[in-house]
């Protein structure tokens, strides 16, 4: 059976679609097989993001290592059972025509909860969280009191993540390694910095997830999406001036939360 991944938090802006793909691609380049689907009807960034790879590769004739996107479903409503939800249908049926030929598949939810990331929650035998450093970020996952810092409870986020971890401890399914990408850290140990980090660790071992070191804030990002580029494709697709110190730090930081994520049959060798 594939290895599913799921990205999701709650929350936009903390760069969901930027890591899918790039998680999504890096699997690619090491020669994995990967299936991609995109949770968010209305904004598809991720959708995106693949649409205009494709594009640059037809128009640069570069052939890119890449995941492949499917879209999800139409279903007819005369073939649902009973009481079915047909988001549940449309995803099911798209997991099981992704899984004959993937190694992994990766799945991008909106940043809102919705009833298609909550089904896609319970799928996932990997879960990345990206987290801004920020107490604004780190509310979806628990309440914080504001004078002392201390952590009061888990947060919606959270709870959902909880009901997803009993639903598959029910049907007998491996547990979820849940992963918290800290994105957008700051360069200097600043005291906030330090005050994230704390709080984290006191509610990993509260709630079960691991941290992981995420990207920083870098222009690069904003300029590879337009053409549907990571920082791995850098080289290949020979866009000048781009390989700066900048962005071979980044493509460390990618390599650091590559190795971090420990996916199953995976190494990091880029």
């Amino acid at each position: 059976m594939a290895h599913i991944i799921v990205v999701g938090n709650e929350k936009g802006g903390a760069g969901k679609s930027t890591v899918s793909m790039h998680v999504a691609t890096a699997l690619a380049r090491l020669g994995h097989r990967v299936g991609v689907l995109d949770l968010d009807l209305r904004q598809r960034t991720f959708g995106r993001y693949m649409a205009n790879r494709t594009a640059t590769i037809e128009k640069e004739g570069v052939p890119l290592a890449s995941p492949v996107y499917h879209e999800l479903p139409e279903i007819d409503p005369g073939t649902l059972e009973d009481g079915e939800n047909p988001y549940d249908r449309r995803l099911s049926q798209a997991v099981a025509e992704l899984e004959a030929n993937s190694d992994f598949i990766l799945i991008d939810c909106p940043g809102s909860h919705t009833r298609l990331s909550q089904v896609a929650h319970t799928l996932a035998d990997t879960l990345i969280t990206p987290l801004n450093d920020s107490f604004v970020d780190f509310d979806l996952l628990a309440h914080v009191d504001g004078e002392t810092g201390k952590v009061l409870g888990p947060s919606v986020y959270s709870e959902m993540v909880w009901n997803a971890r009993q639903l598959r401890a029910q049907a007998g399914l491996k547990p979820i390694d849940w992963v918290v990408v800290r994105n957008r850290l700051g360069a200097q140990a600043m005291h906030n910095k330090k005050k994230m980090g704390e709080a984290l660790a006191n509610l990993s071992r509260r709630i079960g997830f691991r941290t992981a070191p995420g990207f920083n804030e870098r222009v690069i990002f904003r300029e590879l999406f337009p053409r549907g580029l990571t920082l791995l494709d850098l080289r290949d697709i020979g866009v000048s001036g781009q390989m700066n110190i900048s962005n071979v730090a980044a493509r460390q930081e990618l390599r650091d939360l590559m190795k971090e994520l420990k996916l199953p049959g995976v190494t990091v060798d880029f």
